[in-house]
């Protein structure tokens, strides 16, 4: 099967089975078996390779794999090809069982030595845990009850676990504890697609690599830092889940404070996973835990309203989406003020928010400069309040690319200044390459390469940070939900937050006002 040669430097992953659990939900559909076909596009996937799904839903492997196609034209578009699908298609198989069932188990074990003598796999296994985080420990259990997790004779083993991974400090301490008592932590995948994302992993290399930007990455040259994830969808079929979660679990300990540490970490002395690992928990252990007082301060919650998009759709308020709950306290909106007690970030806040029904949909980070000395301009026309500051925005979806906003001249006799901006576009200069988010984590895992990955120190350390503030939302459930319509930029109070050190929030350029 003729596919596209690989990146220079890159070779396919080595001969494995890949199986998923939860293999009929809607991550599997929309998301892992595009990232296969994408992989299998560019000769990244192996040759020698299997992929099982397990799920409860009662069909054989033929009915699976109609499923499977259906959802693949839907999903991948103009790019399916018809050979391309059926070299990966032929490989995927399906087993039907419950989670917690032992014999589906044994049944498995069976399947997966048969598949290794028919694929010619030499009994590495990748075990991907696509379903409710209540299922995780069982799961791994189950594996290991009928040695599906054990190494030996150079065969690995390797689990990946979705998010959530736990619920607070206590729930993510039990899982880790759990999972330790039956794998290694090499053998342990946390994954968060959002450092799958190809900005995301740029932020190293843009700081790492360019002399021109670590040394003015600090507080003598920054004056703040913003970080966004914007959505435009509301709670869609995730009513169960988002009641229980919400905006702060769902997004902050994990895709925000993933990207906040790969903007705030220190240089590591390698790309070795557990140096570039290490540092990012070294940033996470150096962010201010909020006190009580700081929460009521220093974070602010909202749950939609009834509203119109951009589009010009209606849509309705959060508590009238199905099952939701007529009278939910739950929050689809959190803005938040992290400081960093580092010696590179002493003094700069860092303004995090995360929110559903905002007007756009758009994950970036903005790097606020400090003000130059105005002293050049006392006795012109130009005034201090009138010149921009320096921004260095990096977009990480959906337009993806890094722009830089600087003051220059009006053409003319008035001394006039106005701000302009140099703008890279990842797709003008390196084209546009499919992509769910998902690719580079599957392969990375297949390759035994962790560094985008959580270890176990990081995700506890996250859920400390969260602690105080669900403990006070806890005991205080807020008395003005829903407090923000839906196609707005979120409660007032968040506006709140930045005016009152003089700051506000930078909206993205592609979003209206």
């Amino acid at each position: 099967m003729a596919t596209t040669p690989t990146q220079e430097g890159m070779t396919a992953a080595p001969p494995a089975i890949m199986v998923i659990f939860g293999a009929a939900g809607d991550l599997t559909k929309r998301k892992l078996v595009p990232a296969l076909y994408h992989l299998c596009a560019t000769g990244l996937l192996p040759e020698r390779f299997a992929m099982v799904g397990v799920s409860r839903e009662q069909m054989d492997t033929e009915h699976y794999r109609d499923l499977l196609q259906r959802e693949a034209k839907k999903h991948l578009g103009e790019e399916f090809t018809e050979d391309l699908w059926n070299h990966l298609i032929e490989r995927c198989y399906y087993l039907h069982g419950d989670f917690r069932d032992p014999d589906g188990y044994r049944r498995l074990a069976d399947k997966l030595g048969e598949l290794d003598q028919q694929c010619q796999t030499p009994g590495n296994y990748l075990f991907y845990l696509a379903t409710p985080p209540s299922l995780f420990a069982d799961i791994t259990t189950q594996l290991t009850s009928v040695g599906l997790t054990r190494e030996q004779d150079g065969r690995w083993r390797r689990v990946i676990i979705e998010k959530p991974f736990g619920r607070n400090l206590e729930s993510a301490r039990a899982l880790n504890h759990k999972l330790h008592q039956i794998l290694e932590e090499s053998q342990i995948y946390r994954i968060d697609h959002y450092l799958g994302k190809e900005t995301v992993q740029n932020i190293m290399a843009f700081r790492f690599t360019n002399g021109i930007i670590e040394p003015i990455w600090n507080h003598r040259y920054i004056d703040h830092v913003q970080i966004t994830v914007a959505e435009s969808l509301g709670v869609e079929n995730r009513a169960s889940y988002y009641e229980e979660a919400g905006a702060l679990r769902d997004m902050v300990p994990n895709h925000l404070l993933a990207v906040l540490s790969i903007v705030a970490m220190e240089p590591p002395i390698s790309f070795d996973a557990d140096e570039v690992r290490g540092e990012q928990s070294k940033v996470l252990r150096a962010a201010q835990a909020l006190t009580p007082e700081e929460v009521l301060t220093h974070t602010v919650r909202g749950q939609y309203g009834a509203g119109m998009l951009p589009t010009g759709e209606r849509v309705p308020a959060y508590r009238d989406e199905p099952r939701i709950a007529p009278d939910s306290n739950t929050e689809t909106y959190v803005a938040l003020r992290m400081m960093i007690d580092s010696w590179r970030w002493a003094g700069v806040p860092f303004y995090l928010r995360t929110g559903k029904r905002l007007p756009g949909r758009f994950t970036e980070v903005v790097v606020e400069y400090r003000h130059a000395p105005s002293r050049l301009f006392r006795d012109s026309l130009v005034k201090r309040q009138n010149v921009e500051p320096n921004r260095m925005v990096l977009r990480i979806q959906p337009d993806e690319g890094i722009s830089l906003g600087f003051n220059a001249k009006v053409p003319g006799q008035a001394p006039q200044l106005s701000a302009v901006e140099m703008d890279f576009n990842y797709s003008d200069h390196f084209g546009d390459k499919p992509s769910t988010g998902y690719e580079t984590l599957i392969y990375d895992c297949m390759k035994g390469d962790a560094t985008l990955f959580k270890r176990a120190d990081t995700v506890e350390i996250a859920w400390a940070l969260m602690e105080p503030i669900l403990d006070v939302w806890n005991a205080l459930p807020p008395r003005n939900f829903p407090n923000y319509a839906a196609g707005t930029w979120g409660p007032k109070e968040a506006d709140e937050l930045l005016a009152r050190d003089g700051r506000k929030w930078k909206i993205c350029k592609s979003c209206s006002e």
